[in-house]
């Protein structure tokens, strides 16, 4: 500090503390064996996304042959090598066993895929001839790359891709372009905007492919030549396509600049506003702008999303308007909903916030009423035979096609049921695939897009996870539409109980539940299974029931031990009401 001298006025910095960044060494001269391996995981470690560094640990060959874009697994606290000797009589090289906790692995589309178990493998090293003398060298190594997860937390982020739900519908529905969240992970601190740029035009992930399309004609990609995007100053970005992408249609080529359009949004380091496609003899092809790709794709959120509604003390589906939601008395919904001739037990409200589903208080009868004064309640669209009154139906769901799910919970039959356009005469059994013959669905929640389920699915353990699956849709021959839901994955492994789970984004959800031996905890979660970093949670006591927005400025809901609570952006857990029960967000 100085102690003399006159005051001067410094403007001080708004920007974060950069994130500590990793340089590769080169390996030593006469380095030991244990040298050259410790070196050379080191190195898989830097920010050098071509790993020029790492192959100099490698003997020519096996450089030449090493692929580390294949696959990349993720090990709890990073590899532990050991040495083992000689394996083979007459053998003079080295073998060194690497093992470790596997969290992950992130394949060559970079997904990523929980993968618990132990890993368990070996490198071999040699001793090659170089113009100072002979040193040693890795000459056999596993495929891809292996890191520790905090490695990999610093290196990579995750991004949203985006592609077009397959547009299946009925007969008598309009179709509509709906966009759907691919997460991928990419280096953050290469170039993420071009990365993420040339995972869009690379297509969607293996698991999402079959519910979405993209309007990249195949083979299309970047001009050759072009290694890096970046925005003018008017926040427009140039991309320069290949020859399999010049001849599309002036509608096509506009649907291809918004799915870039809304992936580059989703990057936290871009400023992109506009998008402009070319063709590689540098003729415009179209450009598209925020305002212009909005009214393109089917809104991904409600203009009045920031309704929130539960069920007061009697039953009644009561709403709280305006984004302030506590600041404002609740109020009753018009409609049978509100009025309580039939209390309910869990509802939720459509995403045009005209109607809302509703589970009667013994959960065994299933209605939709509309928000009209005069409006009746009707007849149940299904019944549950459910004996105990803890089984019967489960909270319903909207997707943003319009379409109502549920799941009947009765031990004698579980099954989960959709109805097309939330009406009783399309009512369909839905398959599951990935089931066991003792799982049974204990809650039911719809991404907006439609084409993703995540289920809280009870084990036969009694162990409750969360499981996201992909809904398919095909027509049925006859004007309709067959449901179907695949390939379920696990988004929350390390956690031995879930006990309630909404959407809270395009891919990000949160879930209530608890670890092994730990205490109940709220976190958010991927569709993918990854841990998004740095958005904690402050904690809530016995939370049963969740529901968060899709805008994330919007507040979170819960039911707790207090009764109807709310988490504003930057604030603590506020009291809405203390007698309600079944908080939700239109969905």
């Amino acid at each position: 500090m100085p102690d003399s001298g006159g005051l001067e006025s410094v403007e001080a910095s708004q920007r974060p503390d950069s994130q500590v960044r990793v340089f590769a060494l080169p390996p030593r001269d006469g380095a030991s064996p244990m040298n050259v391996v410790d070196g050379f995981l080191e190195a898989l470690t830097s920010d050098d996304p071509s790993y020029a560094m790492a192959r100099k640990y490698l003997t020519p060959k096996a450089a030449k042959e090493w692929r580390p874009g294949q696959q990349t697994v993720v090990l709890a606290d990073g590899p532990s090598p050991r040495p083992l000797g000689q394996q083979n009589a007459g053998d003079e090289g080295r073998v060194f066993r690497l093992t470790g906790q596997q969290v992950a692995t992130v394949d060559q589309q970079q997904a990523y895929q929980p993968d618990s178990g132990q890993y368990d493998t070996n490198l071999h090293l040699s001793l090659v001839k170089t113009a100072k003398g002979n040193q040693w060298r890795i000459d056999s190594l596993p495929t891809g790359v292996v890191l520790g997860e905090s490695d990999f937390q610093r290196i990579y982020q995750s991004v949203n891709k985006y592609y077009y739900a397959v547009n299946t519908v009925a007969e008598d529905e309009p179709p509509q372009k709906r966009l759907v969240a691919d997460p991928v992970f990419v280096r953050q601190w290469t170039d993420p905007l071009t990365e993420t740029v040339k995972e869009v035009l690379a297509g969607p992930t293996r698991w999402l492919d079959p519910a979405v399309r993209t309007a990249f004609p195949t083979g299309a990609g970047l001009k050759d030549g072009v290694d890096s995007l970046a925005p003018d100053d008017a926040n427009k970005l140039t991309v320069p396509l290949n020859r399999q992408a010049e001849d599309v249609t002036p509608t096509k080529c506009r649907e291809m600049a918004a799915q870039l359009l809304f992936s580059l949004r989703d990057l936290s380091s871009s400023s992109v506003d506009e998008i402009e496609l070319k063709r590689p003899d540098g003729r415009l092809m179209c450009a598209l702008n925020e305002s212009e790709a909005d009214a393109l794709v089917a809104p991904r959120r409600s203009p009045v999303l920031d309704d929130q509604y539960f069920l007061d003390g009697k039953g009644r589906l009561v709403r709280m308007t305006g984004g302030s939601g506590a600041d404002r008395d609740p109020e009753r919904v018009p409609g049978p909903l509100g009025e309580g001739g039939q209390p309910m037990r869990s509802v939720a409200v459509s995403r045009d916030q005209d109607r809302a589903a509703g589970v009667s208080g013994d959960g065994r009868s299933l209605y939709v009423a509309s928000f009209v004064s005069s409006a009746s309640l009707g007849d149940a669209l299904v019944r549950s035979h459910a004996g105990d009154v803890k089984d019967g139906l489960s909270t319903p769901s909207w997707d943003g096609r319009g379409d109502l799910w549920v799941a009947d919970r009765n031990p004698a039959d579980p099954r989960l049921l959709v109805f097309g356009k939330g009406l009783g005469d399309r009512m369909q059994r839905v398959s599951v695939e990935g089931l066991g013959d003792k799982d049974r669905i204990e809650t039911v929640k719809l991404s907006a897009d439609g084409a993703r389920i995540a289920l809280l699915v009870k084990q036969d353990k009694g162990r409750t996870s969360l499981r996201i699956g992909r809904v398919e849709r095909q027509t049925d021959g006859e004007g309709g539409v067959e449901f179907s839901v695949t390939d379920l994955r696990v988004a929350a492994p390390e956690m031995e109980d879930v006990t309630a789970v909404s959407w809270a984004g395009g891919s990000r959800l949160v879930v209530v539940g608890r670890e092994a031996g730990e205490l109940q905890q709220m976190r958010y979660v991927q569709c993918d299974g990854s841990t998004p970093t740095g958005q904690a949670l402050p904690g809530l006591t016995r939370v049963s029931e969740i529901s968060a927005s899709e805008d994330e400025r919007l507040p979170l809901l819960a039911h707790s031990d207090d009764g109807i609570v709310r988490l504003p952006s930057g604030a603590a857990w506020q009291s809405v009401a203390k007698d309600g029960t079944a908080p939700v967000y239109p969905g």
